[in-house]
Formats: C-alpha cells, sequence, structure tokens
C-alpha cells in the first residue's frame, strides 16, 4: 500500500507518499480500505516531531478516516466485510489502508457522504467526551467555544445547539465570525477586539467552556466560568505552562479537565470504546437529523498531505480539512 511517511520532523514538505508494508488486522480489529481522512491539529504536531504515537500505534499520521471493511481479525462479530464506516484512530489514516479496534468503528450516519464522514470521529468523540461526558453540558446552559470556526469549534457550537445550550465562541477574522454566527453561536466574540471574560460574565458566566488555548486562557477561562462551571482544556496552543488561581476555584467551585483522546486505552471505563459507544447511542441520532453536520473546508488528495497542512497552518479555516484518496 502507499501511506504518508515524514522523512524528518519539520515544515510540510517532509511529508512523502511512499509505499510501505500492508497492515493486517489481529484479534479484535478491522483492517479498513481507507476512502478519505480527516486532518488535525496533533497531525500538525507529530509531524514537527512534538507528539509522537502512542505505543503500539501507527507512525502514520491521521486520527480518523473514513472507508469500507475489507478484512475482519478474530472475534470481530459485529461488522462485516464490505461495511460502511469512519473510524477513530491513534494513527495510520493518512493510507490507502489502516487496522482499527472494531470498537472503534462507527456507522456512516444516515444522510452522511461516505468521504464527509472521515471528519467526524476524532472531533465527534473529543467534543463529547469533554463537554458532555466530562462537563455535563445540557439544555439551557451557557457553553463558551474558543476557535469556533475550526473543526473541533464548529462541531462544538452545533452540538452544543443540539442539545438545547446556548454557545458563545471566540473567533477571529470576519468570514470566521460570520460563519460561526451561521452556526447558531451567540455571541460571536472577536478575540482580537474584546475580552471574552468580560462579554461572557456579562452573560452570567459559562457552563462549560471548552479551550484549545492552555496557558494564555487559563486565567480568563476561570474567570468566565460561572459558579459550579467546567472548564475542558483539549489543547495547548497558547503554551503549556501557567499559574494557577486555587481560591478562585474553591471560592466559584470550578471544575476543571485536561484530558487527551489519542493515548487513552481501548477498553475501560475511560477507554475509547465507551466514548465511541455513547457517541453512537447519543449523537449519532443528532447527526443523522441534520442537527449535526460534517463541515467540510477543502478536499485534498492524500498525497498531497503537504498543502493540507500548509493550509492548515495557515489558519482561517471554517469546518475539517479532508484528504482523498487518489
Amino acid at each position: 500500500m502507499y501511506a504518508i511517511a515524514i522523512r524528518e520532523p519539520g515544515e510540510p514538505d517532509v511529508l512523502e507518499w511512499t509505499e510501505q508494508a500492508d497492515p493486517r488486522p489481529g484479534p479484535g480489529e478491522v483492517l479498513l480500505e481507507v476512502a478519505a481522512a480527516g486532518v488535525n491539529r496533533a497531525d500538525l504536531a507529530q509531524r514537527q516531531g512534538n507528539y509522537p504515537p502512542p505505543k503500539g500505534a501507527s507512525e502514520v499520521l491521521g486520527l480518523e478516516c473514513s472507508g469500507t471493511v475489507a478484512e475482519l481479525g478474530d472475534d470481530v462479530r459485529d461488522w462485516q466485510v464490505g461495511d460502511e464506516v469512519c473510524a477513530l484512530l491513534a494513527g495510520g489514516g493518512y493510507a490507502e489502508r489502516v487496522v482499527v479496534p472494531a470498537s472503534q468503528l462507527l456507522p456512516i450516519p444516515e444522510g452522511v457522504d461516505l468521504v464527509d464522514a472521515a471528519g467526524l470521529p476524532e472531533v465527534a468523540c473529543t467534543v463529547w467526551s469533554n463537554v458532555v461526558m466530562e462537563g455535563g453540558l445540557s439544555s439551557g446552559q451557557l457553553l463558551l467555544v474558543h476557535g469556533g470556526s475550526g473543526g473541533i469549534g464548529s462541531n462544538a457550537i452545533q452540538i452544543g445547539r443540539a442539545l438545547g445550550a446556548r454557545v458563545a465562541t471566540t473567533a477571529g477574522a470576519p468570514e470566521s465570525v460570520q460563519f460561526c454566527r451561521e452556526l447558531g453561536a451567540d455571541p460571536v466574540i472577536n478575540y482580537r477586539d474584546e475580552d471574552f471574560a468580560e462579554v461572557v460574565k456579562g452573560l452570567g458566566g459559562a457552563n462549560v467552556v471548552l479551550d484549545n488555548m492552555g496557558a494564555s486562557y487559563l486565567d480568563r477561562n476561570l474567570s468566565a466560568l460561572a459558579p459550579d462551571g467546567h472548564l475542558a482544556v483539549i489543547g495547548m496552543q497558547g503554551g503549556r505552562k501557567a499559574e494557577l488561581d486555587i481560591g478562585r476555584m474553591l471560592v466559584k467551585r470550578l471544575r476543571m479537565s485536561v484530558l487527551g483522546l489519542r493515548g487513552r486505552p481501548v477498553d475501560g471505563p475511560n477507554g475509547k470504546a465507551a466514548i465511541v459507544a455513547d457517541v453512537r447511542e447519543k449523537l449519532w441520532p443528532l447527526v443523522a437529523r441534520g442537527e449535526v453536520r460534517s463541515l467540510v473546508h477543502h478536499r485534498i488528495p492524500l498525497p498531497e498531505a503537504a498543502r493540507a497542512h500548509s493550509l492548515m497552518e495557515a489558519g482561517g479555516l471554517r469546518g475539517k480539512i479532508l484528504l482523498t484518496r487518489p
């Protein structure tokens, strides 16, 4: 098979379309013929040498994909060869074929194109596990989403609105601000001109904050939270170290989670299989009804992954970038 390899850590041009050995499914795994793969910021960090895959995971980039089941490993009972699926991966999506635990497969939601479905598993599982399973977001509450126009942010806005929450978000470029408004975010806070913490406090405070910035936003995120609020940190685009005001958290009874998805075990109460099962049961019906959509900014042929990475690094995305089979 052919897959994207990283020649050495560096800029996007280190990505190469090369011939590699075909993977084979082990017990409890399936082999997928990949139709498309989603591009995520974690892929950029791995390319730069800053985010190695978990032990035992594929060195090939790609944390989500869609495709067709080509082969079943031993003990797989719930799927058949020929099934069209999308999958949450620990790696390996930027390839013609990939092996994935069967418990991390999801059916293609009704009404969703096979290729477009590649942009759903990573964002859906990340948002759902942090905002709903950990943060407990419910109808009538206020969710603050940072970076609302990107893949994670646009999915979070839709999930929040589908659950009956009010969603505030931050964005920068005028096109991104308008995009977030069209998704139902209100207010959309231009982080270049406004202090999001002051705006959100004026609304009574957020019950849940989904943050991709980390250190640079920590103090303002805590300030923006309502009493008993939850801060879910999923990224470090603004740095990894900051001073934490525990006193503020005690007085307001705040909770904070810093949870990655890729390194979780497959099984167990905090494993990926449990998240995927919850997403399939509770979120996939919202997708099938069109209340949460796969939003695609651009489709790019898989051998041109370097161009996709350059496009993501340039910013201004409105939805996901998908890499499609040539």
